[in-house]
């Protein structure tokens, strides 16, 4: 329950009389405050067991608001203004600043006038023509043009364009494929087999050879039938042939069962 106050110039809940201070509809300078304050203490004194937190918080906060109000009335100072006082002269403020930007702007235009201006009163413009005789007379495109030459260019226009085709005739593309030169390699007779890559790849005449030659190796390292080796960095690749009196995975397997895969997917 809102704690009810009584004075010569209000009867009814606090926070009524806080309202109509806000809204200068009473005095806050014909209200007494003590008489409010002592009333307030003799009811939390008499009734301290039925008075509720909430209701003693919310009488202490508008009676601080009322005691700063009143306050802010008796001390001298400066004149304290309404807030709609204040406001008054804003609008005319932002009009004028409005139109100063705009006579700003304006000014700035025309700055860049004259400066054309000035340019342009530096040159001087051309007085005499062409001579009265003188006649342009635009050149005929038709001239010395016979019917049947239309005719010919209207054919030439419509007839059907052949379809434009790239001669790859000269274009040399070598089929070989990883999985031959894997059988040639193992082909080969022990002595004849290369022991270094170089020596692998000498006879070679493309660079397609070589890149399948090298593919050819290292799947030929896959199957366990040779090891490679290198000896320093960017040095000659060595090859050891392993002796195996048949490929890994038994007798009788092809090249590609042995490792497990196509190796015609290498094709070159």
């Amino acid at each position: 329950m809102t704690f009810a106050v009584s004075t010569p110039a209000f009867e009814g809940p606090i926070d009524l009389l806080l309202h109509l201070v806000s809204s200068h509809e009473v005095d806050v300078l014909d209200i007494p405050l003590l008489p409010v304050v002592d009333a307030f203490v003799r009811v939390l004194t008499e009734e301290r067991d039925q008075i509720d937190f909430n209701q003693l918080s919310e009488f202490l906060l508008v009676a601080a608001i009322l005691i700063e109000l009143k306050s802010q009335k008796l001390l001298p100072g400066r004149e304290v203004s309404d807030d709609d006082d204040e406001l008054i002269g804003w609008d005319e403020r932002d009009l004028l600043l409005a139109r100063l930007l705009e006579c700003r702007a304006y000014a700035a235009a025309a700055d860049v006038f004259v400066g054309l201006a000035e340019q342009a009163s530096r040159s001087i413009p051309r007085e005499v023509g062409l001579d009265e005789g003188f006649l342009v007379h635009a050149p005929d495109l038709l001239a010395g043009v016979t019917p049947d030459d239309l005719a010919q260019a209207y054919l030439r226009g419509s007839a059907e364009r052949p379809v434009p085709r790239v001669d790859l005739s000269h274009v040399t593309v070598d089929t070989v494929s990883v999985s031959e030169a894997v059988a040639d390699l193992i082909a080969l007779p022990k002595g004849e087999r290369a022991t270094s890559f170089r020596s692998l790849v000498e006879a070679c005449q493309s660079r397609i050879e070589v890149i399948v030659r090298f593919l050819a190796l290292l799947e030929l390292c896959k199957m366990g039938r040779v090891t490679l080796g290198q000896g320093r960095t960017f040095g000659d690749l060595q090859i050891d042939w392993l002796e195996h009196e048949s490929l890994v995975g038994g007798p009788g397997r092809g090249l590609g069962e042995m490792a497990g895969y196509e190796i015609d997917d290498y094709e070159g």
